[in-house]
C-alpha cells in the first residue's frame, strides 16, 4: 500500500461526528462549542422556535421542527408537542444524521422542544446505527415540575441511547456557587460543551494521546447514565489536586462512585505536561473505581493553560437517585476541625450568658399557626 493509499484510507476511516443542539437550551452550546472551533464533526440547531433559530449563524444546518403545528412559536414547555414537532421533521432528521459514526445529542431538560424532541433523535440514531450520545443538563432542585419533566425524559431515552451525560444544575453550586446565575449556568453550558469537543477533537484530530472510536464505543454503548466530574490543579501535587477535584464534585448525585460501569478519562495540560503525569492521573482515578470493566483515556496539549492540568472524568453505568426515584439520605455536615474549637467556645459563652439573664415569667405568648 502507497503512502497516499493509506492517507486516502485514513481520511475514510476517521468517524463521521454529529452534534445536534435541541431547544433553547441545546442550541445555546452547540453555539458555544461552535466558537471553540469543533473540529472534525458538524453541527446541527434545531427548535421549534423560529426566532431563536434564526439566531443560530454558526451552525452547519438548522432544522425548523414542527412548522406545521407549532407554526414557529415554539411549543409552550409541553414536551409532547415537541416530540410531535420533531416526528413533523422525520425524513429531514434521518437525511441529516445520515452517515453519522458519533452522535451527540445535547439538551436542556425540563422545558418542551429539547425535552420532547431529544427521544425522537435518539430513536433515529440508533437505527442508523450511530453511537449515540445524549449530553443534557436537568433544573434546579427548587424547579420540581420542570425537573419532572427531565426525569420523563431521562427514561424514555434509556432505550434508544448508548449513554446518557447528565449535568444537575443544582450541583452547579459546588463549583460555581458564587457566581450570578447566569454565569453559573454559562459554566452548564461550558460543560456540555468541552466535554462533546474534547471527546470529537481527541477522535478525529491529532493530540498527545489519541482516544479510539472502537474504544469510546467499548465504553459509552449500553452505558445508560454517565455523570461528569472536572477538576483542575496546579503546582507540584497538580494531578493530585485535578484528580481529586474530578472525582470529588461529580456533577450528578451518584450513589457509588467505584461501582461505574466503565471510565473515560480527558487530560488536558499546558506545554510541560509530562506522559508520567497523563499515567498517574489514569492510575489515581483507577484507584477509586477498582470495580470497572473498562477504561480509555486520551490527552491533549493547550498552550492555553501552561503550568495548569485539568481532568475530566465520565463514569458511565451509574446509579443515579434522581432517576431511580430514591430518596438520598442527606448526611449530617462535617465541620472542619479547624473551626470546631472556636464554634464549642461560642455556644459555651452563650450558655453562660443565658444563665446570668434574670429569670421573667412569661405573662402572655402568641402563637402562630400555618394550618388552617
Amino acid at each position: 500500500m502507497t503512502k497516499e493509499e493509506l492517507l486516502a484510507k485514513v481520511k475514510t476511516s476517521r468517524p463521521s461526528v454529529t452534534v445536534v443542539g435541541l431547544g433553547g437550551a441545546g442550541c445555546n452550546i452547540t453555539t458555544w462549542i461552535a466558537d471553540k472551533k469543533l473540529t472534525g464533526g458538524k453541527i446541527i440547531a434545531a427548535n421549534t422556535d423560529a426566532a431563536h433559530l434564526s439566531t443560530m449563524t454558526r451552525a452547519d444546518t438548522i432544522m425548523l421542527l414542527g412548522e406545521k403545528l407549532c407554526k414557529g412559536h415554539g411549543c409552550g414547555g409541553f414536551p409532547e408537542r415537541g416530540t410531535e414537532a420533531a416526528k413533523e421533521n422525520l425524513a429531514e432528521i434521518k437525511e441529516g444524521l445520515r452517515d453519522t459514526n458519533l452522535l451527540f445529542l445535547v439538551a436542556g431538560l425540563g422545558g418542551g422542544s429539547g425535552t420532547g424532541a431529544i427521544p425522537v433523535f435518539a430513536g433515529v440514531g440508533r437505527e442508523l446505527g450511530a453511537l449515540t450520545i445524549a449530553c443534557v443538563t436537568i433544573p434546579f432542585t427548587i424547579e420540581m415540575a420542570r425537573r419532572e419533566k427531565a426525569r420523563e425524559a431521562i427514561r424514555s431515552l434509556a432505550g434508544t441511547c448508548d449513554s446518557i451525560v447528565v449535568i444537575d444544575n443544582s450541583k452547579l453550586r459546588e463549583v460555581a456557587g458564587n457566581l450570578p446565575l447566569k454565569d453559573a449556568l454559562a459554566v452548564a453550558n461550558a460543560l456540555v460543551g468541552a466535554f462533546v469537543k474534547n471527546i470529537t477533537d481527541t477522535i478525529t484530530q491529532p493530540s498527545l494521546v489519541n482516544l479510539d472510536y472502537a474504544d469510546l464505543r467499548a465504553v459509552m454503548e449500553r452505558g445508560g447514565i454517565s455523570s461528569i466530574g472536572i477538576g483542575e490543579g496546579d503546582g507540584a501535587t497538580r494531578v493530585e489536586k485535578a484528580v481529586a477535584q474530578a472525582l470529588s464534585t461529580p456533577l450528578l448525585d451518584i450513589t457509588d462512585v467505584s461501582t461505574a460501569y466503565g471510565v473515560l478519562i480527558h487530560i488536558v495540560g499546558g506545554e510541560d505536561m509530562t506522559l508520567e503525569e497523563v499515567a498517574v492521573a489514569g492510575e489515581q482515578i483507577m484507584d477509586k473505581v477498582p470495580n470497572t470493566k473498562r477504561v480509555i483515556w486520551g490527552a491533549k496539549v493547550d498552550p492555553d493553560i501552561a503550568g495548569r492540568v485539568r481532568v475530566m472524568a465520565v463514569l458511565t453505568g451509574v446509579t443515579c437517585p434522581f432517576i431511580s426515584g430514591e430518596v438520598k439520605q442527606k448526611e449530617p455536615p462535617q465541620i472542619p476541625k479547624e473551626v470546631v474549637k472556636p464554634l464549642r467556645e461560642a455556644m459555651e459563652h452563650m450558655v453562660r450568658a443565658q444563665e446570668e439573664l434574670p429569670r421573667e415569667t412569661i405573662s402572655k405568648a402568641a402563637v402562630f399557626s400555618k394550618e388552617k
